[in-house]
């Protein structure tokens, strides 16, 4: 191995073991979860979301994890209706047009436009595209500016 090749394959792995965000991404996989104001059923419920609302991770508590939503809100949900083993997507404007393919020369779907908090399973990600599936399996693209992919 080179020495440019050694260079290269460290500084990778220093950027991703030091450099990553430690912040991970979580996605609802149950058809509803509650959102409380903290690590237990006892506390508040703030607000309900439905399958495929992503969410940033930021702490663990027991059986309870402590999310941030795309406004930068904190909230709790119970453990066991999260996933991480794939990526989810939430809409950040009202009236946002989905399209039968990645582009806008592709028409819109007929259950678009959709509104702000819509969630969605991300299935790909094509340049500025992205292939979201919601949680009754219709299918679409969006452009990828109009969503907080997590």
């Amino acid at each position: 191995m080179t020495k440019t090749r050694m260079s290269i394959l460290i500084f990778t792995l220093i950027f991703f073991l030091v450099g990553a965000d430690p912040a991970q991404a979580l996605c609802i996989k149950n058809e509803k979860a509650n959102l409380r104001k903290g690590p237990g059923t006892k506390y508040e419920k703030l607000w309900e979301v439905f399958q495929y609302m992503p969410f940033k991770l930021l702490s663990t508590k027991g059986n309870w994890k402590q999310v941030e939503d795309l406004d930068g809100d904190r909230y709790w949900v119970y453990a066991p209706l999260t996933t991480q083993k794939y990526k989810c997507a939430a809409i950040k404007n009202n009236q946002t047009n989905l399209r039968e393919g990645p582009g806008t020369e592709h028409p819109k779907v007929k259950w678009a436009p959709v509104d702000k908090y819509f969630s969605m399973k991300v299935l790909k990600i094509e340049n500025d595209w992205a292939h979201i599936e919601d949680a009754a399996g219709d299918k679409a693209w969006i452009y990828r500016p109009l969503v907080w992919i997590q």
